[in-house]
């Protein structure tokens, strides 16, 4: 029997979950529903989806929330989530993906849409197999065989997005990168993801990276760079934690 992906829509209106349900039925997708965050956590504890679909604007604990805290669990970590929400600015796309959401879709929204966003994230769930192993610049080092990435001989704690930018950029490292040109080589050749998405990722790659966040550099108006500059002589010292 052909392996249906699992995806878990958590969604308090019952018309719209049921709805979403019926399409990602015909969609190929096997579609598990909960209404509220406990429904929700009862599930995730039963079987692990392959993506979420998280409603921002949930009873009790919010969308943006729970995608903090599941964000920060190791067995749930890497379950790709997709906000659906009413709220369209900006900086509520923004908060939805600082809370860790992996994209954004906005309500109302076509099937087609939401169908291809669900295989957008699917496909770069994983990161993209090279022949280069191991790649060092500088006294970073990054093994993709072992998906581990360590800096002066400290591992790196880098989530699924953040491992694969950052190993794009160390397999081209001194070459400047526009966020279309990362959309494309790192998150796949779709058009549904906004520029916005490379800059907080960077953000969190930074955060992860450390003291070798000085490695990735923005160059104003063309995008991002990872450099072999090394840290300040003065800077590590004053750090030796690190």
């Amino acid at each position: 029997m052909k392996y249906l992906p699992r995806v878990l829509i958590v969604e308090d209106e019952p018309a719209i979950a049921e709805l979403i349900a019926v399409n990602l039925k015909h969609g190929g997708f096997n579609p598990v529903v909960a209404y509220e965050s406990v429904a929700a956590q009862r599930e995730l504890d039963a079987a692990l989806p392959d993506v979420i679909l998280l409603d921002w604007m949930l009873p009790g604990q919010s969308g943006v929330m729970l995608a903090r805290h599941w964000r920060k669990q190791e067995r749930t970590k890497a379950i790709p989530i997709i906000m659906l929400t009413a709220r369209g600015d900006e900086t509520d796309k923004v908060a939805g993906l600082d809370a860790g959401a992996d994209d954004y879709i906005t309500k109302p929204f076509s099937t087609p849409e939401l169908l291809a966003r669900i295989r957008a994230v699917l496909r770069r769930r994983t990161p993209e197999s090279t022949s280069d192993s191991v790649v060092s610049v500088g006294a970073l080092v990054l093994d993709a065989a072992t998906h581990r990435t360590t800096h002066q001989g400290l591992e790196l704690k880098l989530g699924p997005t953040e491992f694969k930018l950052l190993h794009y950029l160390m397999t081209h490292a001194e070459r400047v990168h526009s966020r279309a040109s990362l959309l494309d080589k790192v998150w796949g050749d779709h058009v549904f993801i906004e520029e916005r998405t490379v800059d907080v990722h960077v953000k969190r790659l930074r955060e992860a990276l450390g003291a070798a966040s000085v490695m990735v550099e923005t160059v104003r108006g063309a995008g991002y760079r990872l450099t072999k500059a090394a840290v300040a002589p003065a800077a590590a010292a004053s750090s030796p934690s690190q």
